[in-house]
């Protein structure tokens, strides 16, 4: 099975075995720049992995849109420059395999405030991935409306990724319609009742489906927090969603084959390169 998105580094607090729980399933892992050594940190499980045949660990690095919102106008410049220095120094010594999450977040107002910063950052990390022809995993919370007029620079991108896909079904033909090679990911939100996740679930065209817990962030009802185990509830979610519109892929093996093909797809191209 795949993840495709995931944080290692948060989920060992509140899973003391995640790291050699998750060598059963490939993942995508995330850090941003709260803390440096996150990566490093996601870096070493992924040499891990490859080193003793385990299940792929696969990395990225980003700035959270989130972030932006802690930053003052007395700082953001700072941080900025040190994060994306950072980041443009992994993409140069080949030591990423994605960049995100990155995005916007416009969920409420204090997030909203940031919106400027959001926007300088994501440029930045679009520009970087199209420089160095990385997949880029986006994060866009209450914000759809924001990517669209970006569209001709993700159409530059080998794949892009919008993690736990937030919006309607519509909005995702609309993305594919010009022209982005996107992949939607779905989380537990299409067994929490996410109407438009749900739909978008059913009616997205096989080769564009991903799966995620972003873990340790989105647990099913019942749990404290998330892990790769999820994976099986949520693609039985998906499986049954898709039966009952009628959809082609409606098994769980089905499900779980297509979405790790499409993973594999987006990442296995990044190491060969």
């Amino acid at each position: 099975m795949t993840d495709a998105h995931f944080h290692p580094y948060n989920l060992i607090e509140y899973y003391p075995d995640a790291e050699n729980e998750r060598k059963k399933a490939g993942i995508a892992a995330s850090a941003s720049s709260t803390f440096i050594n996150e990566f490093e940190y996601n870096k070493k499980l992924s040499i891990n992995a490859e080193e003793e045949g385990a299940a792929a660990l696969y990395c990225s690095f980003a700035i959270h849109p989130q972030l932006c919102a802690k930053w003052t106008e007395d700082n953001a410049k700072e941080e900025l420059e040190t994060s994306i220095n950072f980041l443009e120094n992994l993409a140069k010594k080949n030591l990423l395999d994605g960049i995100g999450e990155t995005g916007f977040d416009l969920f409420n107002e204090y997030y909203r405030n940031s919106e400027k910063i959001q926007e300088e950052v994501f440029n930045c990390h679009l520009d970087i991935a199209i420089k160095y022809n990385l997949p880029l995993t986006l994060h866009l919370r209450k914000a759809i409306q924001k990517i669209l007029p970006y569209s001709k620079m993700l159409k530059k991108l080998p794949h892009v990724i919008v993690h736990s896909w937030p919006a309607s079904h519509e909005e995702g033909k609309l993305l594919i319609k010009k022209g982005i090679n996107v992949y939607f990911s779905f989380s537990s939100t299409i067994i929490k009742n996410h109407k438009k996740a749900m739909k978008s679930a059913a009616l997205f065209p096989l080769e564009r489906l991903l799966l995620e817990t972003d873990a340790p962030w989105q647990p099913p009802y019942g749990k404290s927090y998330s892990s790769w185990t999820d994976l099986i509830q949520i693609s039985e979610a998906m499986a049954a969603l898709r039966k009952e519109a009628g959809s082609p892929c409606s098994s769980i093996e089905e499900i779980i084959h297509v979405t790790s093909e499409n993973f594999n797809n987006i990442f296995n191209r990044t190491k060969e390169n």
